[in-house]
C-alpha cells in the first residue's frame, strides 16, 4: 500500500487518475447502474507495473487497457475500504506515461452510494427515482476509481435512462431549458444524457440523481458567467423555487464579489425526496438539498449559502484526506456567515454563531468516550471509518477557530483579504492543515511583518488542532442582540417551574412573529436548563403547538426539550411518529440519529422497533449509522 490516504487502497502517488470517461445505462427494473469507467491515469513515478483502484460492491465483468483485455484481481473485501481493484500494466510505466484503463461493470444491491427510491416515496408517486451520496468514500461503490480527495479527475458521462438525468457536471444534451425527457414518454422511452465536468474535482462531489425531475431558472445578474436555476418533482416547483429563488444567486455575486469568479458555470440546487441524509451536499454544479429546508418563509436557505461556498472550500481547496476534514466544513461555515453578515448584517451572523454553540456542545458530548473525534484535526488509522467521526465539531469549532484568528490578526477587513490569497492560492488543490498553517503565516509575513507574526505565536495551536475536551480553547463571545427575546421567554418559564400549569403566565402571542432562529434559540435555552417539570413540558407543547410543528429544525429542538424531561415517556410515540411519518421523513441525519439516540433512552424497544419497519426509507449510510446508535447489527441494504 502505497498510498498515504489512510481510507483508499489505491497506489495513486505511484500513478493517478486524472479523467474518467462514464458509460452508464439506468436499469430502474434491477435498480442497478451498469456500463463501464474508461480510467485515464498519469504516471507519478518510474516503473510503475500496475494500477490499483478502489471498488466496493461491484461486478467487475471486464478489464482492457489501452483497448485490449487483461486479466484483473479483485482482493478481499474490508468493511471500510471495500475490494482493491489491481489492474497488470502490459509495459512499466514511467513518470508522466498515460494510460486509460476501461472496466466494464454493474452496482450491486450492497452500493452504499445510491438510493433507489419506489414511487410511493416521492412527492409525484408517479416514477422511481434514484440519487447518490458519495461523500467520504462511497463514489467506489457506483465506479471503480481512486476515491481519495488527494486527486482529482475531469469526467464525461453518457447515461442512458427512461427518466430524466441529473449529474455534478455541466450538461451536453438535452438542454435543460428544452423538453427535460427530450419530449419523449417518461417512465418508457430511453433518452441519452450527456455530461461534462472540465473543472477537476475530488471523487466524492462526483453524484447522479434521476426521476420525474423538472428545471426552473433563476434570474441571473447581467454579467453573470454562470446560470443558476432549481431542479425537483414537478409536484414541488412552485415551493422550491419561491424558497430559494430570491437569495441563491445573490450568494453567488457576493462570493465573487468577496472572493474570486465562480469557475463552475453552472450553480444549480436538486431539491431531493425526502431519505436524502444531509441538509445539503456541495456537489460541483448541483447542490442536493433536503426538503426539510421547504419552512414556506425562507428562514432555511442559508444552507444554500454554506453548499456554494463549498464551490471555494471544498470542491475548489480540498481536504487531502479526511484528517482534514476541517479544512473544508470550518473554512465554510466561516464563510457562510460572512455572506449572511453582508446581505443581513452583523448580528444575523453572530446569531449563527450563537444556534451553532449548541450543536457543536451536544457533538463535543456525543464523543466523551471517543476524545479523539473532538479534535479538528483526526489521526485516522489505515482502515478507520472516516464516518465515525462525522459530527458539527469540524464545522462549528473550525469555524470559532477562523473566527478567533480574524479577531486577533486585525478583523473581518484584514481576515477576507488574506481568504481571497488563500483561494488564489490552493484553488483547484488538496491540501493539509499544516499546508493552511504554512501559508498563513507566509500571507500574513508579507502582509503585517514580525506584529502578525507573533500574534500567530501566540496562538495555542495544539489546543485548537488536537485539543478534546468540552469547551474551546478560549471563551468566545458573540452579540446576543437578535436572541435577547428567546433568552428572555426561557428565563420566564425557567422561573415558573414551581407555578401551578393551570396559572403559567403564558399564551401563543409570546412567539408571535418570531422567526424559526429565535425559536431554534429559545428551545436550545430550555435544553441546557434544568428539565421542566412534566406539567410544564405539556403545557409548552399545547400553548406553542410544537409537538404539530411543520418546521423541521423547530420539531428536532422542540423533541431534544421533551425527551429529556420528565414528560419524555409521553411524547416518545411522537417522536417516533415524527422522525418515520412517511409523508416527510426526517432522512436528514441531523434530524434521525438524535431523535432516534434519545429515543433510545427514554424506550429501547420503541427506538427499535420503529428502526427496524422503516430501515428501508432511510438511506443507506443514515441506516448504518443510526444502527449504529441503536446497537443493532443486521442492517438491510435493499
Amino acid at each position: 500500500m502505497t498510498a498515504t490516504d489512510p481510507t483508499t487502497q489505491s497506489n495513486y502517488t505511484a500513478i493517478a487518475n486524472y479523467h474518467v470517461d462514464f458509460t452508464w445505462n439506468l436499469d430502474w427494473k434491477a435498480k442497478k447502474i451498469s456500463g463501464s469507467a474508461g480510467v485515464h491515469l498519469r504516471a507519478r513515478q518510474d516503473e510503475v507495473k500496475e494500477v490499483v483502484l478502489d471498488t466496493s460492491y461491484l461486478e467487475i465483468s471486464k478489464v482492457e487497457v489501452g483497448g485490449t483485455s487483461t486479466k484483473f484481481h479483485l482482493g478481499d473485501h474490508h468493511e471500510v475500504m471495500g475490494r482493491a481493484l489491481t489492474i497488470p500494466l502490459p509495459s512499466v510505466a514511467n513518470k508522466g506515461d498515460e494510460v486509460i484503463v476501461t472496466i466494464f461493470y454493474e452496482t450491486t444491491d450492497k452500493c452504499t452510494a445510491l438510493q433507489w427510491l419506489d414511487k410511493e416515496q416521492t412527492a409525484g408517486k408517479q416514477f422511481g427515482y434514484l440519487f447518490s451520496q458519495c461523500q467520504p468514500i462511497y463514489a467506489r461503490s457506483i465506479a471503480p476509481l481512486q476515491d481519495s480527495p488527494s486527486v482529482k479527475i475531469t469526467y464525461t458521462a453518457s447515461v442512458t435512462s427512461v427518466l430524466p438525468v441529473v449529474m455534478s457536471a455541466i450538461r451536453v444534451s438535452p438542454p435543460s431549458t428544452g423538453p427535460i425527457h427530450d419530449g419523449k414518454e417518461l417512465g418508457k422511452d430511453v433518452v441519452e444524457y450527456k455530461y461534462k465536468q472540465p473543472t477537476p474535482l475530488a471523487s466524492y462531489i462526483l453524484a447522479i440523481a434521476a426521476g420525474n425531475i423538472a428545471y426552473k431558472g433563476f434570474k441571473t445578474p447581467p454579467n453573470a458567467t454562470w446560470t443558476s436555476g432549481v431542479w425537483t418533482e414537478p409536484e414541488m416547483m412552485d415551493r422550491c423555487f419561491w424558497e430559494f429563488s430570491e437569495d441563491t444567486t445573490k450568494f453567488v455575486s457576493e462570493a465573487e464579489n468577496i472572493l474570486t469568479p465562480y469557475r463552475w458555470g453552472v450553480y444549480d440546487i436538486l431539491v431531493l425526496p425526502p431519505s436524502f441524509p444531509y441538509g445539503g451536499m456541495e456537489n460541483a454544479c448541483l447542490t442536493f438539498l433536503t426538503p426539510t429546508l421547504l419552512s414556506g418563509d425562507r428562514a432555511l436557505v442559508d444552507v444554500v449559502a454554506h453548499e456554494l461556498t463549498h464551490s471555494y472550500f471544498g470542491n475548489g481547496i480540498t481536504q487531502k484526506d479526511a484528517s482534514s476534514f476541517w479544512l473544508n466544513e470550518g473554512w465554510t461555515t466561516y464563510f457562510e456567515r460572512v455572506l449572511q453578515q453582508v446581505l443581513h448584517g452583523p448580528l444575523a451572523r453572530d446569531f449563527s454563531f450563537i444556534i451553532g454553540a449548541k450543536a457543536l456542545i451536544d457533538s463535543l458530548k456525543s464523543y466523551e468516550s471517543r476524545p479523539k473525534y473532538q479534535r479538528l484535526v483526526i489521526d485516522f488509522q489505515y482502515g478507520e471509518d472516516p464516518d465515525d467521526a462525522y459530527s458539527s465539531i469540524p464545522y462549528e469549532k473550525g469555524a470559532n477557530f477562523l473566527l478567533y484568528l480574524e479577531r486577533q490578526l486585525g478583523g473581518l477587513d484584514v481576515f477576507l483579504k488574506y481568504a481571497r490569497n488563500y483561494v488564489e492560492t490552493f484553488d483547484g488543490q488538496s491540501i493539509a492543515t499544516a499546508d493552511w498553517k504554512n501559508h498563513l503565516y507566509s500571507y500574513f509575513k508579507a502582509n503585517g511583518g514580525d506584529e502578525k507574526i507573533a500574534i500567530l505565536d501566540a496562538v495555542d495551536w495544539d489546543a485548537w488542532l488536537y485539543g478534546e475536551g468540552l469547551h474551546l480553547p478560549v471563551n468566545m463571545e458573540y452579540d446576543t442582540t437578535l436572541a435577547a427575546q428567546a433568552y428572555e421567554l426561557a428565563a420566564k418559564w425557567d422561573k415558573s417551574r414551581t407555578t401551578d400549569a393551570k396559572d403559567l403566565p403564558f399564551n401563543a402571542t409570546d412567539i408571535q412573529g418570531w422567526n424559526t432562529n429565535q425559536l431554534i434559540v429559545f428551545l436550545e435555552k430550555l435544553e441546557v436548563l434544568k428539565p421542566l417539570p412534566s406539567t410544564h413540558i405539556h403545557a409548552l407543547a399545547s400553548i406553542y403547538g410544537f409537538n404539530d410543528s411543520k418546521n423541521a429544525e423547530v420539531g428536532l429542538r422542540w423533541f431534544e426539550v421533551a425527551l429529556v424531561s420528565p414528560a419524555a415517556k409521553d411524547f416518545a410515540q411522537s417522536a417516533a411518529n415524527w422522525v418515520v411519518d412517511p409523508s416527510s421523513l426526517k432522512g436528514r441525519m441531523k434530524f434521525c440519529r438524535p431523535i432516534f439516540r434519545l429515543l433510545y433512552q427514554v424506550d429501547q424497544g420503541l427506538a427499535v422497533k420503529t428502526f427496524e419497519a422503516n430501515q428501508t426509507s432511510f438511506h443507506p449510510i443514515a441506516r448504518k449509522m443510526i444502527a449504529k446508535d441503536l446497537n443493532i447489527s443486521d442492517v438491510k441494504y435493499a
